[in-house]
């Protein structure tokens, strides 16, 4: 068993954590990141791949209470919860309903298009240095079938387009032209003309590479045990490879965050929010920009050899199980939009836990009860999106600088 002694410790290899790895790596830190499991392979390996500040919307906005009372206990949902008599999940949904309000939204989408425009700047700077990649701004098509669906695109973009984002509201014929793969009629949408897609786990990779090209160190299959806390201060981290002594310590553990903010006594209220993708061949009549089906909450991501399927919500906590009818309901979703084959051949089907805080904003910053801990975790959906400017804002955090976002919105310590 080892011994080491470094500058920061982060824990958890998946976009956030290497996000933070490598500009702290950058910055001249001595890092080591630890994951219990393998970089990148965890919930950042089959998300949709967007970098979307247009998607900047936490869970619980207005408007979703008589929604959710709809969906969340509909298993064919785009939202389902599944019964479970927990004082957590009870607290999680009290906290979830109150944040359902028009001041809190709006601060929440401010600090969270900051967030997503930072990272998407950095992300153009690491597809410049890393093609393999394959990062592409395109921008995002959302389509709708229904007037409802062309209100909800239209809403999202109101929200954004004073914050510098861009987009403009199409017709039935504008879509068609811009994406004949999708079937007709539809009645409407949006095209948001700046936003990004790359391949997540290849995003992953490339930040693990940051971090060894600038001296840290990544240790796989590294589980963390305990932490040991001496006065206000994490005096060394236990693991399954030896003791790690870390001047400070970074926690970006996604949904995992609750089980291991226990062993410090610290509340995290974080649910596992269960999505899928499935990876299919390429269609006879191939998407060109990656979509949002608005009324069936699925992304479509055209790939150079194959298609991203990804969808629904599942607040499951910690079951990583598939639930066939999940499944089958985001291929009949898609099916009303695409020209999907009958039989439909999955190459690769994945499932994965996004962590989701009841207000739908990340936990950044020093928790109160130990100084030398930084939080950076709970980014919903919005993990990759997010994620390179994250790393900015740990890093900043870390050196003592000015937030360039409000923190007060991702407070850690306001649950």
């Amino acid at each position: 068993m080892q011994k080491k002694e470094v500058d920061i410790l982060v824990v958890g290899a998946g976009i956030i954590g290497t996000a933070v790895g490598a500009e702290l790596s950058r910055r001249g830190a001595k890092v080591c990141v630890i994951d219990k499991g393998q970089v990148g392979k965890g919930c950042s390996y089959g998300n949709a791949g967007w970098m979307t500040p247009c998607f900047a919307m936490p869970l619980p906005m207005p408007g979703m209470l008589i929604k959710s009372m709809k969906w969340l206990l509909d298993p064919e949902s785009p939202l389902y919860i599944k019964p479970s008599f927990s004082l957590d999940l009870a607290s999680w949904l009290f906290q979830f309903m109150k944040a359902m309000n028009e001041t809190q939204a709006k601060r929440a989408v401010d600090a969270l298009v900051v967030l997503s425009q930072k990272s998407l700047t950095e992300y153009e700077k690491l597809g410049q240095k890393y093609p393999e990649i394959h990062f592409q701004q395109k921008g995002l098509l959302m389509v709708s079938q229904t007037k409802a669906g062309v209100a909800a695109a239209v809403e999202e973009l109101n929200y954004v387009k004073n914050l510098g984002v861009p987009g403009k509201v199409l017709n039935s014929g504008d879509i068609q032209e811009m994406e004949p793969a999708l079937k007709s009629p539809l009645l409407g949408g949006v095209y948001f003309s700046h936003e990004a897609m790359a391949e997540p786990y290849l995003v992953v990779q490339a930040f693990a590479k940051e971090i060894r090209a600038h001296g840290g160190e990544i240790l796989e299959q590294c589980e963390l045990k305990d932490l040991v806390i001496s006065g206000d201060k994490v005096e060394k981290v236990l693991t399954s490879q030896g003791e790690i002594h870390a001047k400070q310590v970074v926690m970006a553990t996604g949904s995992w965050s609750k089980s291991l903010a226990r062993l410090m006594r610290l509340r995290v209220p974080v649910l596992g929010g269960k999505g899928y993708a499935m990876i299919v061949p390429p269609l006879e009549k191939q998407p060109q920009y990656p979509m949002m089906l608005v009324e069936k909450k699925i992304a479509i991501t055209p790939r150079q050899n194959s298609l991203r399927i990804a969808g629904t919500l599942e607040l499951v906590d910690q079951d990583f199980s598939i639930t066939p009818q999940r499944v089958e309901n985001i291929k009949k979703g898609a099916r009303e939009f695409l020209h999907l084959p009958q039989e439909l051949q999955v190459q690769e089907l994945w499932a994965g836990l996004r962590p989701c805080t009841p207000d739908g904003v990340p936990l950044i910053g020093y928790h109160k009860n130990i100084s030398n801990l930084m939080l950076a975790l709970g980014h919903q959906m919005l993990g990759l999106q997010s994620g390179a400017g994250t790393g900015l804002l740990v890093s900043d955090l870390l050196e003592g600088k000015s937030p360039f976002v409000d923190l007060k919105v991702l407070d850690v310590n306001r649950f």
